[in-house]
């Protein structure tokens, strides 16, 4: 079976107890890709949600430390958390760099409202803006009924208001495709001054689909993550025409 055994090892236990959650793949540095093709989920609406909530783990992980020294402040009544700057609302968006096969090139975004469409070129569609990282999230739906005309792309998360608090969120990207397990990928590395991050890439292959995990932190926008991949768009402020810029 080889290369997708690697996905289930370790789960299996989870999967022969009907856990719901042993129903994911994790894309993992070690582990970073899946072939939509092979597990017969190429075609119909591939659904990108995003989902965030804020970390406690610093927090929480201080508040252990002190009850190991102080047993006793167990029976004292819990702190209530102000809100603080480690506690501050962040706003995630979602977005994707596409290219079809056509060398048609562009962005789907919230930022200028290139919101793109599912049935039409790219077919790319962004649904939702959430503020606040609800269970609902933000979504893109990619159609894979046209998947030939799609050559690859970028899921990308960026911060709306530019303050760097990738360390302060834990967010997860997971992909739905039409057929098979969800695929995971989790933005849990600490990068406290980035402001954007190349999450995962949709591409085809000589006619297969593959999800591969990128997860690449840059410090500024949508221009270093076209850099870092090579995509060649323009980018400037304003340009409503062209693909929109970093705020």
């Amino acid at each position: 079976m080889g290369f997708l055994d690697g996905f289930w090892r370790g789960r299996a236990a989870e999967f022969d107890s009907g856990s719901a959650s042993s129903n994911a793949i994790e894309l993992t540095k070690r582990h970073d890709r899946v072939s939509l093709t092979r597990q017969g989920a190429a075609t119909g609406h591939l659904r990108v949600n995003l989902t965030w909530r804020m970390r406690t783990s610093d927090i929480g992980g201080s508040q252990r430390e002190s009850l190991l020294r102080h047993p006793f402040k167990a029976l004292k009544p819990p702190e209530v958390l102000g809100h603080s700057q480690s506690m501050v609302n962040v706003d995630l968006d979602l977005g994707c760099l596409y290219e079809l096969a056509d060398g048609t090139k562009g962005v789907v975004q919230p930022l200028g409202g290139f919101l793109g469409d599912v049935n039409a070129p790219p077919y790319v569609k962004l649904s939702g803006d959430d503020r606040f990282g609800s269970a609902s999230g933000e979504t893109i739906y990619v159609n894979l009924d046209h998947r030939d005309d799609i050559k690859r792309l970028l899921v990308f998360v960026y911060i709306y208001d530019q303050t760097p608090a990738f360390d302060r969120t834990h967010a997860i990207v997971t992909l739905y495709p039409s057929n098979g397990p969800r695929i995971e990928i989790g933005l849990d590395e600490r990068h406290p001054q980035a402001r954007s991050c190349a999450v995962v890439t949709i591409e085809n292959v000589k006619g297969e689909v593959w999800v591969r995990r990128e997860v690449k932190f840059v410090y500024g926008f949508q221009a270093e993550l076209d850099r870092l991949f090579g995509w060649g768009l323009q980018w400037g402020r304003g340009y409503k025409t062209k693909a929109e810029p970093q705020h």
